[in-house]
């Protein structure tokens, strides 16, 4: 890693971060970032996920922080606007960058830092990518990135008490990443899925498509009155958002396999398969090409 990215890395954030980010009051007590739908490439901001913050009586917890501590100081900003309580917890849904790269924006709060109980391991595995990677991804905003693990780990469920609200976690198998976790509140009964729901935006997979396809399964029986999923509009019909997410994954699953079946190659794979889907999913040539990339291979040995 060369001195400059070590530097730009390590530097703690200046004062001019800009305004506070715009957020939507999408039930009481409850609010949430809507991400822009960009690819993560050269410059793309650190701001494509839905980021949210929940207040309880006696606090705050932050649900994923975004791709910088740019955009993490933003969000810790747009708290500050609402309520003068303590930031108790920063919850990380999943080890994705958009996701997790702003939590050092939180480390003057010293919440609990909450994920997956494989959040620690995932970010230990990536960060050398991560944090080489930043300083493309978000320029100067880069400074002070930090990939910090959960200090509170949930290896199946477990309930925070924020005050007249719980949040109720719950861990599961490898499926859309190596570490996804939802939150549920209890008290107004909204479901935060992080991206093992997509709406609008193309699903990636980085994980395990079948093991995915069962979890979409799951999340379909939590009796949630709203969903905040990682990218795209809240809804209150989160299950047919799933049907859509599921008739993607499977068609993607099916034409690969099809495909396989018939001797053909990556190549030719990426050319022809979930090409129904297409016009369908933002961003979808550029996901599409990497999902079946990501997921041929691991057909192959079916």
């Amino acid at each position: 890693m060369s001195r400059l990215l070590l530097t730009m890395i390590t530097l703690l954030p200046g004062l001019a971060l800009g305004a506070a980010l715009p957020v939507e009051k999408i039930a009481p007590g409850i609010y949430v970032h809507h991400g822009e739908h960009k690819d993560i490439d050269a410059d793309y901001g650190g701001d494509i996920c839905n980021i949210s913050f929940v207040i309880g009586s006696k606090g705050v917890a932050v649900i994923d922080t975004g791709g910088s501590p740019v955009i993490g100081a933003r969000l810790r900003q747009a708290i500050r606007e609402v309520t003068a309580l303590p930031i108790l917890y920063v919850i990380n849904t999943h080890v994705h960058p958009d996701h997790a790269l702003g939590n050092a924006a939180f480390k003057q709060d010293h919440p609990v830092f909450v994920g997956h109980s494989k959040l620690s391991e995932a970010m230990a595995q990536r960060s050398g990518i991560y944090l080489q990677n930043q300083l493309v991804w978000v320029g100067a905003d880069a400074a002070g990135t930090e990939l910090i693990p959960p200090t509170l780990a949930v290896s199946t469920t477990h309930d925070l008490d924020l005050g007249g609200r719980t949040l109720s976690l719950t861990a599961y198998p490898v499926a859309h990443s190596p570490s996804d976790l939802t939150v549920f509140d209890t008290a107004t009964r909204t479901l935060w899925t992080g991206d093992l729901l997509f709406i609008e935006r193309t699903p990636s997979v980085d994980g395990d498509l079948l093991s995915w396809l069962q979890v979409i399964g799951q999340l379909r029986e939590i009796n949630s009155t709203r969903t905040v999923p990682g990218h795209g509009a809240v809804t209150d019909n989160g299950r047919a958002a799933l049907d859509a997410e599921e008739r993607y994954l499977s068609t993607l699953l099916s034409d690969v396999r099809s495909a396989i079946e018939q001797g053909h190659s990556m190549e030719q794979t990426i050319a022809t398969a979930a090409q129904s889907e297409q016009g369908k999913w933002v961003l979808f040539n550029t996901t599409n090409r990497r999902n079946i990339a990501r997921i041929f291979p691991m057909l192959e040995w079916e």
